[in-house]
Formats: C-alpha cells, sequence, structure tokens
C-alpha cells in the first residue's frame, strides 16, 4: 500500500476514470470502427452504387451497440442519435475514408503505427461504454446481475452482435458469421469485462470502480495493439476456456473452434505467415478485384 500511495496510482485511475472521450477517443472510435466497415467486402462498391446504405452501416458500427442496449433495456432506440456532433463527427469520418480523393485519408490512418494507436484508443472508449452499461443496468436493476452482464456486454460488443443485421444493409447474407456463434476477443473480453464491473457494482470485487476502469483499459488496449501489430485472430483466452470448457463440458483439450480449424486446413501443405486479422484478408481481396469503383 505505501507503494501505491508513493505514485498516487489511485489518483491517477481516478482521474483516468473521469477523462473525457469527446471528441479524441470518439473520434478514434468511429476511425478504426469505420476503417473495418470499408475491409468488408463489397463496402467499397456498395458506397460507391448506394452512399445512404453505406452511411447506415456506418452508423451501426459506430453507434450499433447504443441502439441494442437501449432496446433490451426499454430505451427509444434512436435516442442517441440527438448527440448532433457525434453524429456529425462519424459521418465526417465515413466521408473521408470512403471519398477521400486518392484514399489519402485512409492510408493515413491505415499506416500501421497510427493504426496501432488508434486501435488502443478505441479500447479505452469500449471500457468506458462496459463500464457505462453495467453502471446504468444496475440503476434500473438493483439486484438484476444477469441484466447489468448482459447490458454491458451489449455495449462493448454490440457493433459484432449486430453483424448479421449490418450485412443484409449491404444485401449479403451470412448467418455462420454470427458472432455468439464464433465470438472474436473483444467480444469475448466484453463479456468478461462486463462480469468484472457487475462483479464490482455488487461489491463483490475488492477494487474501486476507477482502478478496474484503468487496469481493464491498460489490458485491452495493450492485447488489442499487440494482436494487430502480430496480425493475430487468435485469443489470449483460448487456454484457459480450453481447460475450462474441458473441464465442464467435455470438450477435447487443445482443439481450436470449427471456425478457424476450417480456414486453416487448406494451408497447411503451404508456407508458413503470419496470420491475418478477417478484416486485412478482406482488405486483400478487395484490392485485387478491378478497380472499377475507385
Amino acid at each position: 500500500m505505501e507503494v501505491l500511495d508513493i505514485l498516487n496510482l489511485g489518483e491517477i485511475a481516478q482521474y483516468f476514470s473521469k477523462m473525457a472521450m469527446f471528441p479524441v477517443f470518439d473520434l478514434a472510435y468511429y476511425i478504426v470502427s469505420i476503417l473495418y466497415l470499408k475491409y468488408e467486402p463489397g463496402a467499397v462498391e456498395v458506397s460507391r452504387r448506394s452512399p445512404v446504405a453505406s452511411w447506415l452501416c456506418a452508423m451501426l458500427y459506430c453507434f450499433g451497440s447504443y441502439i441494442l442496449a437501449d432496446i433490451m433495456l426499454g430505451v427509444c432506440p434512436i435516442d442517441y442519435f440527438h448527440n448532433n456532433s457525434h453524429i456529425l463527427l462519424a459521418s465526417a469520418v465515413w466521408y473521408l475514408i470512403f471519398f477521400c480523393p486518392l484514399n489519402l485519408f485512409y492510408k493515413c490512418v491505415a499506416f500501421l503505427p497510427v493504426k496501432l494507436v488508434l486501435v488502443a484508443m478505441k479500447e479505452v472508449v469500449r471500457t468506458r461504454k462496459i463500464a457505462a452499461g453495467v453502471h446504468h443496468a444496475h440503476h434500473a436493476y438493483h439486484h438484476g446481475w444477469l441484466i447489468m452482464v448482459i447490458t454491458g456486454y451489449v455495449k462493448g460488443s454490440g457493433v459484432a452482435l449486430m453483424s448479421n443485421f449490418e450485412q443484409l444493409l449491404r444485401g449479403v447474407w451470412k448467418p455462420e458469421t454470427n458472432e455468439v456463434l464464433n465470438m472474436s476477443f473483444p467480444t469475448k473480453a466484453s463479456l468478461y469485462g462486463a462480469i468484472l464491473f457487475t462483479l464490482q457494482e455488487a461489491h463483490l470485487l475488492p477494487v474501486s470502480k476507477s482502478t478496474l476502469i484503468c487496469l481493464f483499459t491498460l489490458f485491452m488496449a495493450t492485447t488489442k495493439a499487440f494482436m494487430t501489430a502480430r496480425h493475430s485472430h487468435g485469443s489470449p483466452f483460448a487456454l484457459i476456456e480450453s481447460w475450462v470448457c474441458h473441464l465442464l463440458f467435455g470438450s477435447p483439450l487443445g482443439i481450436e473452434d470449427a471456425h478457424d480449424h476450417h480456414h486453416s486446413a487448406p494451408a497447411a501443405s503451404a508456407p508458413l505467415s503470419p496470420a491475418k486479422t478477417k478484416e486485412e484478408l478482406s482488405e486483400v481481396t478487395r484490392k485485387r478485384k478491378p478497380k472499377k469503383a475507385e
């Protein structure tokens, strides 16, 4: 405790937990979210053919978690859209990423060192959203632990959970990409984070909320930035999840989920290369197509 007092970690965590997200961190969140939208196959073509549909998809990427959480809590799902400054900022980012001359803005934000900083900043916002979702649900349902977990989980990963609906706006239907069936690292981390913040709200976790926000943000930002730098789509929870699933559900140890195994099997005889994320693979595929839309 003396070391903590000397370093003033409590005061640092308190300051960090109260730091405003708008406009800097929210801007990073919108940039990374819409950047991932552009990585989706056919997203550029849709933006040229139907800018309105593309804009709606971008708004879902930016505000889908708020919409889904409001629906769950019985609040008007378009309530968040009264924040004109957020809508204008997200719309400006969408326009620059998709329609900036010579793709200059896209090339700048997709440059790896810049992208790593933006990805880390996005995780700061994600953690705040999880904590805010749990707190909101705790205020409405004081003893509803499950409601608190689900609300925090949705706030942190609502965009991924609405991916199938967003795909429909682009004329795509891929039910096998359901995020609940194939959970990515951010989705899993949002669930675990929601559990931690729920335990903290219930006073079952002996740590202050500001400290938990600071520690969880540090974990999310460093892990996601490291995974982005390594072009990894794995999960740091894989080993623990494998043992827990084996213990509770009898799942075989050391076996990846069917989705990853299916995609890795054809490449068994090929030379080893760094794993790429889904977004980067989609970007490579898009670049190989004739650039009619460009």
